[in-house]
């Protein structure tokens, strides 16, 4: 596949950028060397190779989902500057 300048101008009309002639000419040639490379990768056999996020094995350290008591509002609403019907009062913000 080989990238042109109308190429550029579409994709750049597609993503909502204004783009000119002159820059679309020096965006074309770096686009095709892109679109060689990625068509180099594409001649690579991964057969049987498994895909993977990251070079190293990462597990993500999660707590238990445990369902608690709750029922706390009483103590955390004594923390609260102001608070009004078990809620906390913030002053109005209008700009």
């Amino acid at each position: 596949m080989s990238v042109d300048t109308k190429t550029v101008k579409k994709i750049a009309g597609l993503a909502r950028i204004a783009i000119t002639d002159e820059q679309a000419g020096r965006v074309a040639p770096e686009l095709d060397n892109i679109i060689h490379w990625i068509e180099m990768l594409e001649e690579v056999d991964t057969t049987g190779v498994e895909p993977m996020t990251a070079v190293i094995p990462n597990h993500l350290r999660l707590r238990d989902d445990v369902v608690t008591e709750g029922g706390i509002r009483d103590a955390l609403m004594q923390n609260a500057p102001q608070g009004e019907h078990g809620f906390f009062t913030v002053p109005k913000v209008i700009e």
